[in-house]
């Protein structure tokens, strides 16, 4: 896998965001100019002059238009990012990444164009790696010492969720908990000796992708890890249980050691069988690319990253997306993943409603994962994932993110890494 360094070397992040911004621009005054050039078609047709010199005249005038206004904003984002990139602020390498506000609109920006960052190889696309106290830890064993004094034989590693970073483990916790720095892996390392490890990665990415690197990020964590590691869990929130599950099969076909050591998998609010609002997305998609004046729009909805449209179903492996039209309708070619076998797998999912099976809480969920979904029943041509009866637990009355910080979940995570 490759280090920070490889990117972030003379990356420049501010001059990224400038020149990203400037063709975004462009891109979007493209789809505007569309849109009227659809109705205008329409108009004319319906008028029974689709050819007269008007039409002319108002397309020539409208490309014009539209073609400064396009070209004018791309070049203000290109010469913005020529002048950082020739007098760059302080730290601009890390400007983003290393701030909170910074660092959540990063996590926002990768969640949604993140494949597209990755393949310009842009400053501002997020590597997989671990982070601690506000910083990225470099995976060798000198490193992983001074980050982690007291490191332990047991490690709970943290995998966030779409457009989230490692801040997210600590979500409301001055309100839950009374103490801003409290977190689940806080608590298990205080309560249990287990040293929690928080990943950040690029949400934007195939899940399949990033479950193929989380497999070899951890093969080099055991191997460079202070002490012997004896045991690890994986706790993944949303998408984060998706890449923890791919992790977990790619690693054992690949013959990784860190697979034989996992004993606990945990899904918190994990869209196993797929997530309905991304469903809504791919049918409103489709819709709006029936007509011509609205084609512009469902670009626009298209254009959402590879990563979002694997929550359609839970896709967890290349093959379930490999070959296939990504945007087809509610196309489903997920097959049936199995479970890695040596580990223990345990699920926590929230409904908004005090009991999950009433008429509301089988629609709303958690507002992003339905109850049916995240302890993988019910799933279409026989789709399921084989859970254990009393392996999932359901916390009621809270939403998808209350899942990171709640006191019941961390009693839960407790009684299972106990």
């Amino acid at each position: 896998m490759a280090t920070p360094a490889t990117r972030t070397e003379a990356a420049n992040q501010p001059a990224a965001a400038a020149s990203l911004t400037g063709r975004g621009f462009g891109e979007a005054v493209r789809r505007v100019e569309e849109v009227h050039e659809a109705i205008a078609r329409r108009a004319f047709v319906a008028s029974g002059t689709p050819t007269s010199p008007a039409r002319r005249l108002h397309d020539a005038i409208a490309a014009g238009s539209y073609g400064a206004v396009r070209v004018a904003g791309s070049a203000a984002g290109a010469l913005a990012a020529t002048a950082l990139r020739a007098r760059p602020p302080r730290n601009a390498a890390g400007w983003f990444s290393a701030t909170r506000g910074g660092s959540l609109a990063l996590a926002a920006l990768n969640g949604f164009l993140g494949d597209r960052l990755e393949r310009e190889r842009s400053e501002l696309a997020i590597e997989m790696e671990l982070w601690q106290a506000g910083r990225a830890v470099p995976v060798d064993r000198e490193s992983l010492a001074a980050a982690f004094p007291t490191a332990a034989p047991r490690l709970a590693v943290f995998v966030h969720g779409l457009c989230e970073t490692e801040r997210a483990w600590w979500l409301g916790a001055e309100r839950l908990w009374g103490e801003a720095d409290s977190s689940h892996g806080s608590r298990l390392e205080r309560g249990l000796g287990i040293t929690p490890l928080y990943l950040r990665y690029n949400t934007g990415l195939h899940v399949s992708e990033n479950g193929a690197r989380l497999a070899r990020l951890l093969d080099t964590v055991v191997g460079a890890w202070p002490c012997e590691v004896e045991e690890i869990a994986l706790v993944g929130h949303s998408m984060g249980g998706l890449v923890a599950r791919s992790a977990c099969h790619q690693g054992e076909s690949g013959g990784c050691g860190w697979v034989s050591l996992t004993r606990k998998v945990v899904y918190l609010g994990t869209p196993h069988l797929g997530a309905p609002l991304e469903k809504a997305t791919n049918v409103a998609a489709w819709g709006l690319a029936a007509l011509d004046e609205t084609r512009p729009l469902a670009t626009v909805l298209n254009a959402r990253s590879a990563g979002i449209k694997d929550l359609r179903h839970g896709a967890l492996l290349e093959e379930d997306w490999a070959n296939c039209d990504p945007d087809a309708v509610l196309g489903d070619r997920c097959a049936n993943v199995p479970l890695l076998e040596t580990a223990e797998h345990c699920w926590v999912c929230a409904t908004v409603t005090r009991q999950p099976e009433g008429p509301l809480g089988r629609v709303a969920g958690d507002l992003l994962v339905l109850f049916e979904s995240g302890s993988g029943r019910g799933g279409k041509r026989g789709r399921r994932v084989p859970f254990v009866e009393e392996s999932g637990r359901h916390l009621p009355n809270a939403t998808h993110f209350d899942l990171l910080n709640h006191p019941a979940v961390y009693g839960h995570l407790r009684e299972w890494l106990a």
